[in-house]
């Protein structure tokens, strides 16, 4: 076998990056990670789900998440606003201008033993993630650009990054891109398509001092995610705790809504808040401690995810609006299921595509579930609180809410919730019919 550096490259150090790493690292796997920034850095990103819970206890991170002081998120809640009562057939009298909450611990989720996940600042959790990764044996280099990946020398890739001033190449068995939104082989191999479904952009800063308790039912709920949907189709906030006395709050919408200029995404931003006159006020109440900051090019695709000599993980490989806390854990989950295969891989001495063929029926199967469930959402939130608030359903619901997406092709309650939808779509006469929103069907059957 030809000399190599490195057993695995990894591009890129945050969750899905540091993560693989520990993997592969604790399996006596030689690995670098080529990280561009200098940690700490901020993030967006910063609510976890809880099936993250089993990619910490098998990385052995686990002591250091309790031990960090993160808030613990023992649930998340949906509030909206709309005109009047609902009523049909299938389900109780609802009111559009309402609350639905789950607990996570209203179903027993297998490995894992904690009824929380956290809330994270990411520029904490991230740097602690690649500091266990270095702790585990992996090599870490932090503020190094890679530039691109030879693949020309058939199992020997070499990666082409700059320190400083200075061109340097290493060469490995085989290469993760972990690269996040930036997605480097996505572009250079031209593996990139743009959803034209959710063409979403975010608008987020940090509160000192706002008044969780002013949005939710109970004092329990204080620290739950909050989801704020707003009368602006397509458009919601988010309200996540960082510490005891700070959040974060975000607007998503929809780029035809998006304010070129800093001055109108100031003012898009407060009257989106203003929609929802008890959150702005609490806001308006509170000290923003941080500089507005924009996200764009939200979510994507790839037409694949593996091929000979190299994986995509986490946002490199897929990005789905985070409507429902998805980029962490798909990172982390990404991270877990293609260690395996690389695992394997290594073993038999095959980094060929088809070794990776695990990996990327698993993360195509959950990230299809997550996107399909978004997209009921986005169409017809009411129906997202009917099914809830419904005991047939709830508990298949909180299943997906805590990340478990990964184990069925389609998930019963999806199919179901995704029927009724394009039942309300044909049936002009649904009582339902006008609480659509822009999307349509199709969204179920993305052309990637």
């Amino acid at each position: 076998m030809e000399h190599v550096d490195f057993d695995i490259g990894i591009i890129g150090g945050g969750p899905g990056g540091s993560s693989i790493a520990s993997y592969l690292a604790k399996a006596g796997l030689t690995c670098v990670i080529f990280e561009r920034d200098l940690f700490p850095r901020p993030h967006v990103g910063e609510s976890l789900v809880p099936s993250s819970t089993r990619v910490f206890k098998e990385i052995g991170f686990m002591d250091k998440m309790e031990a960090a002081g993160f808030p613990k998120k023992y649930g998340a809640a949906w509030t909206t606003s709309g005109r009047g009562p609902i009523y049909a057939d299938s389900f109780d009298g609802l009111e559009p201008d309402c609350y639905a909450g789950v607990r996570f611990d209203e179903r027993v989720q297998p490995g894992v033993d904690r009824n929380y996940t956290f809330h994270v600042d990411r520029g904490k959790f991230d740097l602690m993630l690649l500091q266990h990764a270095h702790e585990l044996g992996a090599t870490v280099y932090e503020g190094v650009q890679v530039r691109n990946v030879d693949f020309s020398e058939e199992n020997r890739p070499r990666i082409n990054f700059t320190i400083g001033k200075r061109d340097i190449s290493t060469n490995v068995r085989m290469v993760v891109d972990a690269s996040g939104r930036r997605t480097l082989l996505g572009n250079q191999l031209k593996l990139r398509i743009r959803d034209t479904v959710f063409d979403q952009y975010a608008l987020h800063t940090w509160f000192e001092g706002y008044d969780r308790s002013i949005m939710s039912t109970d004092e329990a709920q204080r620290d739950f995610i909050f989801i704020h949907f707003l009368p602006l189709t397509n458009t919601w906030v988010w309200q996540i705790p960082i510490t005891e006395t700070i959040t974060s709050i975000g607007v998503v919408t929809q780029k035809q809504n998006f304010a070129k200029s800093r001055k109108e995404r100031e003012q898009f931003f407060w009257s989106c808040l203003e929609s929802r006159p008890e959150l702005a006020e609490g806001l308006r109440a509170a000290n923003q401690i941080r500089p507005l900051k924009d996200e764009g090019d939200y979510s994507y695709a790839m037409k694949q995810i593996c091929g000979d000599n190299f994986v995509l993980i986490g946002d490199a490989a897929r990005f789905v609006d985070p409507i429902f806390s998805t980029g962490v854990s798909i990172a982390l989950n990404s991270a877990r299921f293609s260690a395996a295969d690389i695992i394997r891989a290594a073993e038999s001495g095959d980094f060929r595509k088809q070794s990776f063929q695990n990996y990327e029926t698993t993360l195509r199967r959950g990230t299809k579930n997550w996107y399909e469930f978004i997209s009921v959402y986005y169409r017809l939130n009411v129906l997202f609180t009917a099914f809830v608030q419904d005991p047939r359903y709830r508990i298949d619901v909180v299943k997906l809410l805590q990340g478990d997406v990964y184990d069925e092709d389609e998930p019963a309650v999806l199919k179901l919730m995704k029927e009724i939808v394009t039942e309300v779509e044909r049936n002009e006469d649904h009582i339902w019919h006008h609480y659509l929103g822009e999307l349509t069907s199709h969204a179920f059957a993305p052309a990637f």
